[in-house]
C-alpha cells in the first residue's frame, strides 16, 4: 500500500475485531492474518493485536510460542461503548442526542423508542451496564 493510499485510522483494527467476532474460537495472529488476506504482513497483524490488547479490546492467552486472541466483549457492547464515549465529553448532551435521534430512520427510531420503554421497565443491572465480556465458551479451553 502506498503512502497516498493508506487506510483511514482505525480501519485495520475494525477489520481485525470483525474477524475475531466472527470466529468460533480464539485465534492466533497467523489465523487472523489469513482471514484478513489483502497481503497484510504478519507483523502488522500482530502489532494491531498487541494494540487492541493494550486498549483492552481483546484478551489473550499463551499458546505455544505465541498467543490466541478473542474479543473482550461482543460487537454490540463495543458499539454501545463507542456511542457512550461520543457523549461523554460533550457540553450539550441534549443537542447531540437530539441530532442523533433526528438522523434515525423510522424503523430505527421505533426500535429505540421500544428499547427505552423496555429499559425503564427492567433497568440493566450494574453488571450489564459494565459491558459484559463474551461468554466463556467462546474462549475455548483456556
Amino acid at each position: 500500500m502506498t503512502k497516498d493510499s493508506r487506510r483511514p485510522p482505525g480501519e485495520l483494527e475494525a477489520a481485525v475485531m470483525g474477524v475475531l467476532w466472527a470466529a468460533e474460537a480464539p485465534m492466533t495472529a497467523a489465523e487472523v492474518q489469513r482471514e484478513l488476506g489483502a497481503g497484510l504482513a504478519y507483523n502488522t497483524v500482530q502489532t494491531v493485536l498487541f494494540r487492541l490488547h493494550d486498549k483492552q479490546a481483546v484478551e489473550r492467552d499463551r499458546a505455544g510460542r505465541g498467543h490466541v486472541y478473542w474479543p473482550a466483549r461482543d460487537a454490540a457492547s463495543a458499539a454501545a461503548s463507542r456511542m457512550r464515549a461520543a457523549l461523554e465529553d460533550r457540553a450539550d448532551r441534549h443537542a447531540v442526542l437530539q441530532r442523533f435521534a433526528a438522523s434515525l430512520d423510522a424503523a430505527d427510531a421505533a426500535m429505540l423508542r421500544q428499547l427505552l420503554i423496555d429499559t425503564e421497565r427492567e433497568p440493566l443491572t450494574a453488571t450489564e451496564r459494565r459491558e459484559p465480556a463474551i461468554e466463556s465458551e467462546r474462549r475455548g479451553n483456556r
